[in-house]
């Protein structure tokens, strides 16, 4: 059993769509954790750190962003901020005067059990910042991030067709393969 911990809905039922194709248990528990500022890794590294030590038991945290190359990699650990703030119309309005539009939706799995040092999953997907929203599925920058292979935004994309290539997914199986081979 692995406990999820996340206050997040929609990164709850992303995950358990996943982890259904595996033979783990998910829990999910939302514990609040403080998140320094770093990199997704020191995030996800310190709330696993301090969930696994409050709970006793495995966990996994995730924290994820947007990194968009015309912004020097912003709004990158700021996403949920900058989603707060700004939101997907501030996103375009930062980028109406630049024709490069590649970004990743990167995801970093941190795992600690008792008396274990914790692990890193990193996941990603390349893509594009459309020049509109599109779609109403999905969260946040979903409705901004146009998959080229694909055709469509996430925010076009049911949950299931997203976790056919997502970051997330890619981060969760990096997981649950190492976790896998260690039992």
């Amino acid at each position: 059993m692995i406990t999820f911990i996340t206050g997040n809905k929609h990164k709850v039922e992303e995950a358990e769509n996943i982890f259904k194709d595996y033979d783990i248990s998910l829990k999910h528990i939302d514990l609040g954790y403080e998140e320094p500022q770093g990199t997704l890794e020191e995030v996800a590294i310190s709330g696993a750190k301090y969930a696994c030590h409050e709970l006793d038991c495995p966990v996994i945290v995730e924290d994820a962003g947007l990194f968009i190359r015309a912004l020097n990699g912003f709004p990158g650990t700021y996403s949920h901020y900058v989603q707060d703030t700004i939101g997907n119309q501030g996103i375009l309005k930062l980028l109406k005067d630049t024709d490069d539009r590649y970004a990743e939706f990167r995801s970093v799995i941190g795992y600690c059990a008792p008396n274990s040092e914790p692990k890193t999953f990193l996941g990603k997907v390349v893509g594009e910042i459309a020049v509109e929203e599109r779609g109403d599925l999905g969260f946040a920058f979903d409705p901004l991030f146009y998959v080229p292979s694909v055709g469509k935004t996430f925010g076009e994309l049911t949950t299931d067709e997203k976790n056919q290539f997502s970051h997330r997914k890619n981060s969760l199986k990096k997981f649950i393969e190492w976790y896998s081979s260690q039992e």
